[in-house]
């Protein structure tokens, strides 16, 4: 097997920044060419017994801090860094370090990239074998940091995974007219893009493993300073690929319509609290 694309030492967890950078160079021209939008898919990625702890450790969860089961994102859940063991905690840790933050800056050809360290929406991230995501397009602002998200990075934690299990990743060019390209969730894959408010994505298909097993994930996702009042923010935007069963987002329109007609301290109390019910 060739060498890992990013060489962290498994113990760790370290490389040196300037590595790092050197790490992204052979792919960056490639990633910043693709379309619809920059994206790249790496398979051995992380040395493989990095992600074997992970998933030695995963194998009892804490209760989750997200849940869903709606029509977009159904049977999906997600668990934040800090409740996970110390391990893979330590793992998000060094994913949002300078090293890491380096290789993408060098992937992706943008400077100044900033991580959560709030990990809002991201962590482990679990499809149980009836559930999908909706294709969509990601929140493009975090509110507490007041910065643009600019980037997500996917890395898969399936063993043995075969297409026909469905929640393969899927891209969607920017009029939602037509599939792209589609990458199977497989162990130590990784899948990263740019974000936009039309950078559309997601798993639709649904998960049915005859092991039982879910679909697991690391999620990452990071900024830039570049937010500014002239923008207009949005939660996730799902829309429905043609010719499909999927259902339109009516949560969101509803809270289009609030945010249209509601002053802006009255539409955040509002919404905050109708999120927290689904609604």
């Amino acid at each position: 097997m060739s060498d890992p694309v990013y060489t962290i030492d498994p113990d760790s967890l370290l490389i040196p920044a300037s590595s790092a950078r050197k790490a992204a160079e052979p792919f960056a021209a490639d990633y910043q060419s693709q379309q619809p939008y920059p994206h790249g898919c790496f398979d051995n990625f992380l040395p493989p017994e990095i992600l074997e702890r992970v998933r030695e450790e995963l194998q009892q969860l804490p209760e989750a801090e997200t849940s869903f089961d709606r029509a977009q994102e159904k049977l999906k859940t997600s668990y934040i860094p800090e409740r996970l063991p110390q391990y893979t905690r330590n793992l998000f840790y060094a994913l949002n370090s300078r090293p890491f933050i380096a290789f993408l800056e060098e992937l992706t050809g943008i400077d100044g990239l900033i991580p959560d360290p709030y990990f809002s929406g991201a962590g482990i991230h679990v499809v149980a074998n009836g559930g999908h995501l909706d294709i969509h397009a990601d929140f493009n602002h975090h509110g507490k940091m007041n910065v643009e998200r600019r980037l997500n990075v996917l890395i898969y934690l399936n063993k043995d995974w075969q297409e026909d299990w469905g929640g393969s990743f899927e891209i969607w060019d920017k009029n939602m007219e037509g599939k792209v390209k589609s990458f199977v969730p497989l162990f130590n894959r990784m899948v990263c893009f740019n974000t936009t408010s039309d950078s559309w994505h997601g798993n639709p298909g649904t998960v049915a493993n005859p092991n039982g097993d879910p679909r697991m994930s690391i999620a990452l996702y990071y900024y830039t300073a570049s937010w500014d009042e002239t923008r207009k923010s949005h939660s996730t935007l799902f829309k429905p690929r043609p010719g499909s069963a999927d259902e339109r987002d009516k949560m969101e329109a509803r809270h289009a319509t609030m945010r249209n007609i509601l002053p802006p301290f009255v539409y955040r109390r509002v919404a905050h609290r109708l999120r927290r019910l689904g609604i």
